[in-house]
Protein backbone atom coordinates (compact mmCIF):
# COMPACT_ATOMS: atom_id res chain seq x y z
CA UNK A 1 0.00 0.00 0.00
CA UNK A 2 1.63 2.98 -0.70
CA UNK A 3 2.06 6.08 1.79
CA UNK A 4 -0.54 8.35 -0.10
CA UNK A 5 -2.86 5.48 0.71
CA UNK A 6 -1.90 4.79 4.37
CA UNK A 7 -1.35 8.48 5.36
CA UNK A 8 -5.51 9.11 3.97
CA UNK A 9 -6.96 6.06 5.56
CA UNK A 10 -5.01 6.91 8.87
CA UNK A 11 -6.57 10.35 8.79
CA UNK A 12 -10.26 9.44 8.24
CA UNK A 13 -9.69 7.28 11.24
CA UNK A 14 -7.67 9.12 13.60
CA UNK A 15 -8.29 12.75 12.29
CA UNK A 16 -8.25 15.32 15.30
CA UNK A 17 -11.97 17.04 15.60
CA UNK A 18 -11.81 20.34 14.74
CA UNK A 19 -14.33 23.77 14.30
CA UNK A 20 -12.25 24.73 11.23
CA UNK A 21 -12.06 21.21 9.37
CA UNK A 22 -14.46 20.21 7.60
CA UNK A 23 -14.96 23.43 5.51
CA UNK A 24 -13.95 24.44 2.04
CA UNK A 25 -14.96 28.10 3.28
CA UNK A 26 -11.03 30.17 2.42
CA UNK A 27 -11.71 32.75 4.85
CA UNK A 28 -11.96 30.44 7.83
CA UNK A 29 -9.55 28.19 6.65
CA UNK A 30 -7.07 30.79 6.42
CA UNK A 31 -8.00 32.68 9.71
CA UNK A 32 -7.38 29.38 11.68
CA UNK A 33 -3.96 28.82 9.94
CA UNK A 34 -3.27 32.47 10.42
CA UNK A 35 -4.41 32.25 14.34
CA UNK A 36 -2.85 28.59 14.48
CA UNK A 37 1.27 30.15 14.17
CA UNK A 38 3.16 29.36 16.12
CA UNK A 39 0.08 29.24 18.89
CA UNK A 40 -1.43 25.87 20.71
CA UNK A 41 -4.40 24.27 19.34
CA UNK A 42 -6.53 24.64 22.53
CA UNK A 43 -5.81 27.84 22.78
CA UNK A 44 -6.86 28.94 19.20
CA UNK A 45 -10.14 27.20 19.49
CA UNK A 46 -12.16 29.65 21.54
CA UNK A 47 -10.53 32.69 20.06
CA UNK A 48 -11.65 31.33 17.07
CA UNK A 49 -15.15 30.60 17.83
CA UNK A 50 -15.19 33.80 19.58
CA UNK A 51 -13.93 35.69 15.97
CA UNK A 52 -15.97 34.50 13.54
CA UNK A 53 -19.46 34.98 15.45
CA UNK A 54 -18.47 38.69 15.48
CA UNK A 55 -16.40 38.51 12.02
CA UNK A 56 -18.20 35.85 9.73
CA UNK A 57 -16.75 37.37 6.59
CA UNK A 58 -13.67 38.41 4.95
CA UNK A 59 -16.26 42.15 4.26
CA UNK A 60 -16.96 42.11 7.81
CA UNK A 61 -13.23 42.03 8.75
CA UNK A 62 -12.32 44.63 5.83
CA UNK A 63 -14.66 47.03 7.30
CA UNK A 64 -13.96 46.66 10.61
CA UNK A 65 -11.49 48.71 12.73
CA UNK A 66 -8.45 48.26 13.61
CA UNK A 67 -8.73 48.76 17.27
CA UNK A 68 -11.74 46.35 17.41
CA UNK A 69 -9.74 43.52 15.72
CA UNK A 70 -6.97 44.04 17.88
CA UNK A 71 -9.66 43.81 20.76
CA UNK A 72 -10.96 40.53 19.42
CA UNK A 73 -7.43 39.00 19.17
CA UNK A 74 -6.12 40.38 22.53
CA UNK A 75 -4.33 37.34 24.23
CA UNK A 76 -3.61 35.73 21.53
CA UNK A 77 -0.42 37.10 20.96
CA UNK A 78 1.66 37.87 17.44
CA UNK A 79 -0.70 40.48 16.62
CA UNK A 80 1.28 41.23 13.84
CA UNK A 81 -0.52 38.18 12.31
CA UNK A 82 -4.20 40.67 13.07
CA UNK A 83 -2.64 43.89 11.63
CA UNK A 84 -1.93 42.17 8.52
CA UNK A 85 -4.79 39.54 8.47
CA UNK A 86 -6.96 42.96 8.60
CA UNK A 87 -4.78 44.74 5.44
CA UNK A 88 -5.02 41.57 3.51
CA UNK A 89 -9.12 41.87 3.88
CA UNK A 90 -8.88 45.26 2.70
CA UNK A 91 -6.84 44.21 -0.38
CA UNK A 92 -9.71 41.89 -1.51
CA UNK A 93 -12.52 43.61 -0.99
CA UNK A 94 -10.90 46.90 -2.56
CA UNK A 95 -8.79 44.89 -5.85
CA UNK A 96 -10.69 41.33 -5.98
CA UNK A 97 -14.00 42.35 -5.00
CA UNK A 98 -14.27 40.52 -1.14
CA UNK A 99 -13.40 37.20 -2.97
CA UNK A 100 -10.32 35.69 -1.82
CA UNK A 101 -7.55 34.66 -4.68
CA UNK A 102 -6.70 31.15 -5.61
CA UNK A 103 -3.75 32.17 -7.53
CA UNK A 104 -0.67 31.23 -5.91
CA UNK A 105 1.08 34.78 -6.77
CA UNK A 106 -2.00 36.59 -6.14
CA UNK A 107 -2.48 34.51 -2.78
CA UNK A 108 0.72 34.78 -1.62
CA UNK A 109 1.63 38.49 -2.23
CA UNK A 110 -0.84 39.69 0.76
CA UNK A 111 0.38 41.10 3.96
CA UNK A 112 1.59 38.56 6.33
CA UNK A 113 1.11 35.29 3.61
CA UNK A 114 4.36 33.33 3.52
CA UNK A 115 4.65 29.92 1.57
CA UNK A 116 3.13 27.63 4.51
CA UNK A 117 -0.29 29.36 4.95
CA UNK A 118 -0.35 29.93 0.88
CA UNK A 119 -0.18 26.40 0.53
CA UNK A 120 -2.13 25.30 3.27
CA UNK A 121 -5.62 27.67 1.95
CA UNK A 122 -4.92 26.80 -1.32
CA UNK A 123 -4.74 22.59 -0.89
CA UNK A 124 -7.29 23.37 1.71
CA UNK A 125 -9.91 25.18 0.28
CA UNK A 126 -9.17 25.13 -3.34
CA UNK A 127 -7.48 21.38 -3.57
CA UNK A 128 -4.53 22.50 -5.64
CA UNK A 129 -1.93 19.92 -4.91
CA UNK A 130 0.82 21.86 -3.39
CA UNK A 131 2.23 20.76 -0.11
CA UNK A 132 2.13 22.43 3.15
CA UNK A 133 5.08 22.07 5.27
CA UNK A 134 4.70 23.51 9.02
CA UNK A 135 7.03 22.38 11.57
CA UNK A 136 5.27 18.99 12.14
CA UNK A 137 5.22 18.37 8.86
CA UNK A 138 9.34 18.93 8.58
CA UNK A 139 9.67 16.62 11.83
CA UNK A 140 7.59 13.85 10.20
CA UNK A 141 9.59 14.11 6.68
CA UNK A 142 13.04 14.28 8.44
CA UNK A 143 12.57 10.93 10.39
CA UNK A 144 10.84 9.33 7.37
CA UNK A 145 13.64 10.34 4.93
CA UNK A 146 16.64 10.12 7.49
CA UNK A 147 17.50 13.51 7.79
CA UNK A 148 19.19 14.94 10.59
CA UNK A 149 19.36 19.43 9.28
CA UNK A 150 16.80 21.46 7.87
CA UNK A 151 19.31 22.35 5.07
CA UNK A 152 18.44 23.46 1.88
CA UNK A 153 18.95 21.13 0.27
CA UNK A 154 16.81 18.46 2.88
CA UNK A 155 13.75 20.57 2.77
CA UNK A 156 14.19 20.43 -1.37
CA UNK A 157 13.93 16.90 -0.70
CA UNK A 158 11.42 17.02 1.44
CA UNK A 159 9.43 19.25 -1.02
CA UNK A 160 9.76 17.13 -3.93
CA UNK A 161 8.99 13.80 -1.61
CA UNK A 162 6.07 15.58 -0.87
CA UNK A 163 5.27 16.83 -4.79
CA UNK A 164 5.12 13.09 -5.32
CA UNK A 165 3.26 11.72 -2.58
CA UNK A 166 0.28 14.19 -2.57
CA UNK A 167 -3.15 13.07 -3.56
CA UNK A 168 -4.36 14.51 -6.50
CA UNK A 169 -8.08 15.15 -5.31
CA UNK A 170 -7.32 15.37 -1.50
CA UNK A 171 -4.39 17.55 -1.28
CA UNK A 172 -5.75 19.68 1.49
CA UNK A 173 -6.38 16.43 3.64
CA UNK A 174 -3.38 14.90 2.98
CA UNK A 175 -1.41 18.19 4.04
CA UNK A 176 -3.34 17.86 7.43
CA UNK A 177 -2.76 13.90 7.61
CA UNK A 178 0.83 14.44 7.38
CA UNK A 179 0.57 17.91 10.31
CA UNK A 180 -1.83 15.37 12.63
CA UNK A 181 0.76 12.65 12.44
CA UNK A 182 3.48 15.26 13.54
CA UNK A 183 1.06 16.11 16.01
CA UNK A 184 -0.64 13.17 17.64
CA UNK A 185 1.92 10.87 17.35
CA UNK A 186 5.56 11.94 15.84
CA UNK A 187 6.55 13.89 18.68
CA UNK A 188 9.71 15.97 19.05
CA UNK A 189 10.38 13.33 21.93
CA UNK A 190 9.22 10.16 23.41
CA UNK A 191 7.39 9.47 19.55
CA UNK A 192 4.36 6.70 19.02
CA UNK A 193 6.14 5.23 16.83
CA UNK A 194 4.03 1.92 16.59
CA UNK A 195 1.22 3.87 15.92
CA UNK A 196 2.29 5.70 13.05
CA UNK A 197 0.51 4.93 9.91
CA UNK A 198 3.87 4.83 7.68
CA UNK A 199 6.63 3.41 9.95
CA UNK A 200 7.71 1.02 7.47
CA UNK A 201 8.95 3.88 5.35
CA UNK A 202 10.44 5.59 7.97
CA UNK A 203 14.02 5.22 8.28
CA UNK A 204 14.54 6.90 11.80
CA UNK A 205 12.28 4.29 13.02
CA UNK A 206 13.93 1.30 11.11
CA UNK A 207 16.99 2.90 12.77
CA UNK A 208 15.99 2.08 16.28
CA UNK A 209 16.40 6.01 17.29
CA UNK A 210 14.42 7.88 15.79
CA UNK A 211 14.82 11.22 18.61
CA UNK A 212 17.78 11.02 16.72
CA UNK A 213 16.05 12.85 13.41
CA UNK A 214 16.00 15.84 13.22
CA UNK A 215 19.25 17.38 15.04
CA UNK A 216 18.15 18.98 18.19
CA UNK A 217 18.50 22.90 18.36
CA UNK A 218 20.05 24.40 20.82
CA UNK A 219 18.21 27.16 23.15
CA UNK A 220 20.25 30.37 23.52
CA UNK A 221 19.42 31.67 26.87
CA UNK A 222 17.32 34.40 26.30
CA UNK A 223 18.28 37.87 28.11
CA UNK A 224 15.43 39.28 30.79
CA UNK A 225 14.93 43.24 30.64
CA UNK A 226 13.48 45.37 33.61
CA UNK A 227 11.17 47.96 32.83
CA UNK A 228 9.18 50.03 34.53
CA UNK A 229 5.53 51.19 34.22
CA UNK A 230 3.30 54.22 35.82
CA UNK A 231 -0.26 54.07 36.76
CA UNK A 232 -0.45 58.14 36.36
CA UNK A 233 -3.59 59.65 38.03
CA UNK A 234 -5.33 62.44 37.25
CA UNK A 235 -8.27 62.56 39.62
CA UNK A 236 -10.19 59.23 39.32
CA UNK A 237 -8.53 58.51 35.69
CA UNK A 238 -5.55 57.35 34.66
CA UNK A 239 -3.31 57.36 31.13
CA UNK A 240 -3.06 55.23 28.92
CA UNK A 241 -1.45 54.85 25.37
CA UNK A 242 -0.98 53.44 22.18
CA UNK A 243 1.77 51.36 21.05
CA UNK A 244 2.87 52.84 17.43
CA UNK A 245 1.70 50.15 14.72
CA UNK A 246 4.36 48.96 13.01
CA UNK A 247 6.36 47.98 16.10
CA UNK A 248 5.82 45.22 18.67
CA UNK A 249 2.66 44.85 19.87
CA UNK A 250 1.81 47.49 17.20
CA UNK A 251 -1.60 48.91 18.12
CA UNK A 252 -2.28 47.76 21.59
CA UNK A 253 -2.82 50.12 24.97
CA UNK A 254 -0.04 50.45 27.88
CA UNK A 255 0.71 52.04 30.30
CA UNK A 256 3.59 54.84 30.03
CA UNK A 257 7.10 53.47 30.74
CA UNK A 258 9.86 51.75 29.18
CA UNK A 259 13.49 49.92 29.99
CA UNK A 260 15.30 50.58 32.55
CA UNK A 261 19.36 51.02 31.72
CA UNK A 262 22.14 49.30 33.39
CA UNK A 263 22.60 50.72 37.04
CA UNK A 264 19.89 53.04 36.94
CA UNK A 265 17.57 52.83 39.52
CA UNK A 266 13.73 51.98 38.72
CA UNK A 267 12.26 55.43 39.90
CA UNK A 268 14.73 57.50 38.09
CA UNK A 269 13.98 55.06 34.82
CA UNK A 270 10.57 56.12 35.20
CA UNK A 271 11.03 59.73 35.59
CA UNK A 272 13.17 59.78 32.44
CA UNK A 273 10.62 57.61 30.45
CA UNK A 274 7.39 59.04 30.94
CA UNK A 275 8.94 62.98 30.89
CA UNK A 276 10.21 61.31 26.70
CA UNK A 277 7.34 59.49 26.07
CA UNK A 278 4.51 61.55 27.25
CA UNK A 279 6.39 65.28 27.92
CA UNK A 280 4.78 65.16 31.25
CA UNK A 281 6.27 65.40 34.74
CA UNK A 282 5.02 63.27 37.81
CA UNK A 283 5.23 62.73 41.18
CA UNK A 284 5.88 59.03 42.16
CA UNK A 285 4.11 57.69 44.89
CA UNK A 286 4.66 53.98 45.33
CA UNK A 287 5.15 51.05 44.16
CA UNK A 288 2.26 48.57 43.40
CA UNK A 289 4.21 45.60 42.55
CA UNK A 290 6.09 43.53 40.03
CA UNK A 291 5.35 40.81 37.44
CA UNK A 292 7.28 37.93 34.89
CA UNK A 293 6.41 38.02 31.73
CA UNK A 294 7.93 35.54 28.89
CA UNK A 295 8.14 36.52 24.77
CA UNK A 296 9.33 34.14 22.23
CA UNK A 297 13.05 36.12 22.14
CA UNK A 298 13.19 37.81 25.14
CA UNK A 299 11.71 38.30 29.00
CA UNK A 300 10.52 41.01 30.99
CA UNK A 301 10.29 41.79 34.67
CA UNK A 302 8.10 45.01 34.87
CA UNK A 303 7.55 46.77 37.90
CA UNK A 304 4.34 49.26 37.73
CA UNK A 305 4.17 52.27 40.33
CA UNK A 306 1.17 54.72 41.55
CA UNK A 307 1.97 58.18 39.93
CA UNK A 308 0.34 61.48 39.72
CA UNK A 309 0.67 64.34 37.11
CA UNK A 310 1.98 67.81 38.13
CA UNK A 311 0.03 69.57 36.51
CA UNK A 312 2.02 70.41 33.05
CA UNK A 313 -0.06 69.80 29.77
CA UNK A 314 0.70 66.35 28.15
CA UNK A 315 2.52 66.50 24.70
CA UNK A 316 0.25 64.76 21.49
CA UNK A 317 3.77 62.48 21.10
CA UNK A 318 1.46 59.35 21.12
CA UNK A 319 -2.28 58.33 21.20
CA UNK A 320 -3.46 58.44 24.63
CA UNK A 321 -6.61 58.33 26.39
CA UNK A 322 -7.37 59.16 30.11
CA UNK A 323 -9.97 56.25 31.75
CA UNK A 324 -11.01 54.91 34.67
CA UNK A 325 -10.71 51.39 35.62
CA UNK A 326 -14.07 50.19 34.10
CA UNK A 327 -13.12 51.30 30.76
CA UNK A 328 -10.56 48.53 30.28
CA UNK A 329 -12.77 46.45 28.73
CA UNK A 330 -12.95 49.06 25.65
CA UNK A 331 -9.35 48.74 24.79
CA UNK A 332 -6.91 45.71 23.83
CA UNK A 333 -3.77 45.61 26.59
CA UNK A 334 -0.34 42.87 26.10
CA UNK A 335 -1.16 39.96 28.33
CA UNK A 336 2.22 41.75 30.53
CA UNK A 337 -0.70 44.46 31.27
CA UNK A 338 -3.76 42.17 32.21
CA UNK A 339 -1.20 40.91 34.80
CA UNK A 340 -1.26 44.49 36.24
CA UNK A 341 -4.64 44.69 36.05
CA UNK A 342 -4.75 41.42 38.09
CA UNK A 343 -2.81 42.39 40.97
CA UNK A 344 -4.74 46.32 40.76
CA UNK A 345 -7.95 44.03 41.36
CA UNK A 346 -6.53 42.21 43.99
CA UNK A 347 -4.99 45.30 45.98
CA UNK A 348 -7.17 48.34 45.07
CA UNK A 349 -6.71 50.26 41.99
CA UNK A 350 -6.50 53.80 43.70
CA UNK A 351 -3.93 55.47 45.93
Amino acid sequence: MSVTTLVLDWFDDSKRELPFRNTTNPYLIWLSEIMLQQTQVKTVIPYYKKWIKKYPSIQSVANARQSELLKCWEGLGYYARCRNFHESARIILKNHDGIIPSNWEEFRSLPGVGDYTAAAVLSIAFKQPIPAIDGNARRVMARVLGLRKFSKRNMSIMKSTLCKWIHETRPGDFNQAIMDIGACICFPTNPDCMSCPINNYCKAFISGNPVRYPLKKKHKKIPNHTVVAGIIWRRNQFLIQKRYTNGMLGGLWEFPGGKVEPGEPLIDALKREIKEECGIRTKIIKQVGFINHAYSHFSITLYLYHCKTKGEPLAQKRTHKWITPGEIEKYAFPKANHKLFAILNNYGWYI
